[in-house]
């Protein structure tokens, strides 16, 4: 049992042993196993590494395909919107090509492929060519101003947006009246014409449909053969896949030939009527829609009989199916005929010319009111048959509504001499002429909001030498001193030159181009002072807009959202467009487009005390502006309109008026809160004339002009930028104590800063007031002090000539001494660097030259010293000639008082 069981124990044994060898077998195979995948994850960590330097490079790559990516976005949007125009003509084929590939299902192979063709024919795409037309320019409530015929010599008007409903229905019931409902060939037509040419033994009828007659048109109207009628009915159907039955009737009415030269329906109407398509009556209509198939018939004189039949038999079949009443019909049937082609409307020939150039063969919608510019035409016509009496040929004018910008009239020149031409054909509007005295009050706005000037301050206005400039009053008078709104008023040009030269010629020139004026492109010193007298070449364009400007600024400024806006100052509307409602035309003449009106946040505000404008630098302010408008609305007016205070219908209107070089241009410019004139009188030639001025030639004009429109409001005064303070009644300067009763009147802000009345002064008289005296010659008990107004010598001079109450300074008592500090004497020619040149006389001898003086007292002795050297005396008046050598001098003056000064000249060879 014993022995048995270790039997059986180490057959058990023998059995764990041989396991135990397997396990031990599989352990090594374990430990190899394990070496190897050790050495795996080695070659992992190595392979890790480099993957990880493989993802840096990847996550680099990735950045770049970022990039591409954004770009392909890009590129993908201009796709998408290409795409979207794509299938806006897919959609316009897709229906036919569904309709025929129904066909194609039941027919063979052979036929399938046949009628693949075919239909790949029929959709091509086919478009209306587009022949020359004629310029229109219609008036702002559509009616016709203005036709330039075609390029080609025909009167063909561009395609209008619709057709009339009489037309229409005459040229159906005439030419197809199946139109509307067989595609482009009517079988029934073509059978009835068959019979009835073969019934006839002759060609009667076409059996052509309105689609196969304006392919017809279309291809240049070619011999009529069966090959030729094969090839239409083709195209006609083609024509009908692209585009609907109104197009195509609208391409045959703008193409259908209506005698001579006459093409399409609304070159007819006014040719043959006188009026547009929509204002025919059943007659006229009808008679267009019979005339395409026989243009010959509308000549006078030539089958007038053949003509009235084929009218009266289409009006009678309009009546037979109820399209017109049997009154109707007795009344259309009573209407004549036309006769002669009419003229086209001709009421702004220069301005066709205009559009021409820049929007040709369109119809151009233009802003003028059709019945103000005809009035406008007969007022300058009645001017011109006046003016060509003192040879001044041309005339034009320009009406402009300041809030909208829109251009109301346009006469662009006289209209021409019955048996002579002298220049009228020039559109003088966009034309560069001399300015004259037009652009003064642009100056003293300036100065005025500079601060260096008061409405009825004293400028200087006595002979002025400046470099050689010699600059004259019109009337070659002098006022010694004026006040500066009589000034402009006046227009005098001496007081005009000293105040440019004191705001300076760069800065005026600077001011200009910002208000608008772009013709003036050379350099400031190319002008110089004379810049402000007619230097420089403007037109009557942009000076009516520069003075709308001040108008469109002055009337914003009541309003805090829109007191400066960059728009105020933007260039006239000439055209009306459906689209944005406004087109600027300046490309013409190079002038800037519109500025668009901004938006709330562009909205200036008002100027502050001390001047400044934010967000937007206005050209001038509005305190301004109205104070050189109250000033020009004072300007005396022309005969006729003198006594315009009186009366209680008159209009106060602010003008201004100005004179070229040699009477060569004349120019008045008025303006209203509502609307501005500009007006130019002259020769286109040049020529100028002795009558040719601002006030004789231009002025009688615009104020007939002003008569047209209606009556308007003034302007509101802009508080805000104005201040009450006293002014010297005598000097316009804010007033000092010594200024007797000064006045309380606006100004301007920036005039506090300007300089207190400097004429009036503290003046020491004896008891008879007759000699000045100090304390040193006289008991002070008796001396009287009295505020004294006193202009300078040379201003004296002059002002005491046409102001009867200037008093001169009282002389200084003989037993005085000489205290005075002040100028009691100037010498007035030659002026200090002064170059003279001596003339010869008749004889041959050299001129003297003629030295002028002027002292405070009328009784002064003057002592003329030329070099140092005496050379005599004179008592009033203070003239001294002398015959000095070429070269520099000194001239001293010494007065009887012992006042004392000195100038120097220069005397050219």
């Amino acid at each position: 049992m014993n022995f048995k069981n270790f039997t059986t124990n180490f057959k058990n044994f023998g059995i764990h042993s041989k396991n135990f060898g397997i396990h031990f077998k599989n352990f090594g195979k374990n430990l190899q196993n394990l070496r190897d995948n050790s050495q795996n994850l080695g070659n992992n960590f190595q392979n890790l590494g480099k993957n990880s330097q493989n993802l840096g490079k990847n996550f680099k790559n990735f950045g770049k395909n970022l990039q591409n990516l954004r770009k392909n976005f890009q590129n993908l949007g201009k796709n998408f919107q290409n795409l979207g125009n794509n299938s806006k003509n897919l959609r316009n084929n897709s229906q036919n090509l569904r309709l025929l590939s129904l066909l194609i299902i039941k027919i063979p192979s052979f036929t399938r492929l046949l009628s693949l063709l075919i239909i790949l024919f029929l959709l091509l795409p086919t478009a209306f060519s587009t022949p020359p037309c004629s310029t229109l320019i219609l008036a702002s409530d559509g009616r016709l101003i203005g036709a330039k015929i075609a390029p080609d010599g025909q009167w063909r008007f561009p395609p209008a947006e619709q057709l009339p409903e009489k037309y229409i229905r005459c040229v159906v019931a005439c030419e197809d009246k199946r139109f509307f409902h067989h595609p482009g060939v009517d079988p029934l037509a073509i059978i009835r014409a068959l019979f009835s040419n073969i019934s006839h033994r002759r060609i009667r009828e076409g059996g052509s449909t309105i689609t196969m007659q304006t392919v017809r048109l279309m291809r240049g109207n070619p011999p009529r053969t069966i090959p030729e009628k094969m090839l239409e009915a083709l195209l006609a159907l083609r024509l009908e896949c692209r585009y609907t039955k109104d197009e195509i009737l609208h391409r045959y009415a703008a193409g259908a030939p209506f005698g001579g030269n006459v093409v399409g329906i609304d070159a007819a109407a006014w040719r043959y009527f006188g009026r547009s398509p929509s204002e025919l009556s059943w007659a006229e209509a009808a008679t267009l829609a019979v005339l395409p198939n026989a243009p010959a018939l509308i000549h006078p004189g030539r089958n007038r009989d053949q003509l009235r039949q084929k009218r009266d038999f289409l009006l009678e079949k309009l009546a037979f199916s109820k399209c017109i009443s049997p009154d109707d019909l007795l009344l259309s049937k009573a209407e004549p005929l036309p006769e002669q082609p009419l003229p086209l409307p001709a009421e702004a020939p220069h301005l066709l010319e205009r559009m021409a150039k820049t929007n040709p063969e369109q119809i151009n919608r233009t802003t003028i009111l059709y019945d103000l510019q005809c009035r406008a035409n007969e007022i300058i016509a009645r001017h011109a048959i006046k003016h060509r009496g003192n040879q001044v040929n041309n005339i034009a004018a320009v009406i402009i509504e300041n809030e909208s910008h829109h251009v109301l009239a346009y006469i662009g020149n006289a209209p021409a001499a019955p048996h002579a031409s002298q220049g009228e054909m020039v559109d003088i509007i966009p034309a560069h002429r001399s300015a004259g005295s037009i652009l003064k009050p642009f100056l003293y706005a300036a100065m005025l909001d500079d601060g260096r000037l008061l409405p009825s301050m004293l400028i200087p206005d006595i002979p002025t030498f400046i470099n050689g400039f010699v600059p004259q009053n019109y009337l070659r008078t002098y006022d010694g001193a004026v006040e500066a709104d009589r000034a402009l008023a006046r227009s005098l040009n001496i007081p005009a030159v000293i105040l440019l030269q004191d705001y300076s010629v760069a800065r005026f020139h600077h001011l200009l181009h910002r208000i608008g004026f772009t013709s003036i492109t050379n350099p400031p010193h190319h002008y110089g002072l004379s810049l402000i007298l007619g230097g420089a070449e403007v037109s009557l364009y942009e000076t009516t807009n520069a003075y709308a400007s001040l108008a469109r600024t002055l009337n914003h400024f009541s309003n805090p959202h829109t007191r400066y806006l960059p728009s105020q100052w933007s260039p006239p509307i000439l055209l009306i467009s459906s689209s944005k409602d406004i087109i600027s035309t300046h490309k013409a003449n190079g002038s800037r487009l519109p500025t668009s009106i901004s938006s709330s946040k562009d909205i200036i505000s008002t100027h502050k005390a001390n001047g400044s404008r934010l967000p937007f630098d206005a050209p001038l302010s509005a305190a301004a502006i109205w104070q050189i408008l109250s000033a020009l609305s004072e300007s005396d007016r022309p005969e006729g309109e003198i006594e315009w205070h009186r009366f209680h219908s008159s209009r106060k209107i602010a003008w201004k008026t100005g004179t070229s070089f040699g009477n060569r241009d004349a120019w008045a410019v008025g303006i209203t809160p509502q609307y501005t004139i500009g007006v130019w009188v002259g020769n286109a030639s040049g020529e100028g004339r002795p009558v040719l001025t601002g006030i004789q030639a231009a002025a009688p004009v615009l104020f007939d002009l002003f008569n047209l429109l209606p009556h308007t409001s003034w302007f509101i005064q802009p508080f805000d930028e104005m201040i009450k303070v006293p002014l010297c009644q005598q000097s316009g300067h804010r007033a000092t104590d010594l200024c007797p009763l000064p006045d309380t009147a606006w100004i301007l802000n920036a005039g506090l800063e300007s300089r207190p009345c400097p004429f009036h002064l503290l003046v020491h008289l004896d008891r008879t007031q007759r000699y000045r005296v100090t304390a040193d010659c006289e008991d002070p008990h008796h001396i009287i002090s009295k505020s004294w107004f006193l202009l300078p010598p040379a201003q004296e001079l002059y002002y005491k000539t046409r102001h009867y109450n200037y008093i001169p300074l009282p002389p200084r008592h003989p037993a005085c001494p000489h205290s005075d500090t002040r100028p009691s004497m100037a010498l007035l020619y030659p002026q200090h660097n002064f170059h003279i040149l001596l003339t010869r006389q008749m004889d041959g001898s050299i001129g003297r030259l003629i030295m002028q003086a002027t002292h405070h007292s009328p009784d002064a002795t003057i002592f003329w010293h030329l070099d140092n050297q005496y050379i005599g005396l004179t008592a009033h008046p203070h003239q001294m000639p002398v015959l000095p050598a070429p070269g520099p001098h000194t001239i001293t003056l010494v007065d009887n008082e012992g006042f004392t000064i000195s100038s120097k000249c220069y005397v050219d060879k």
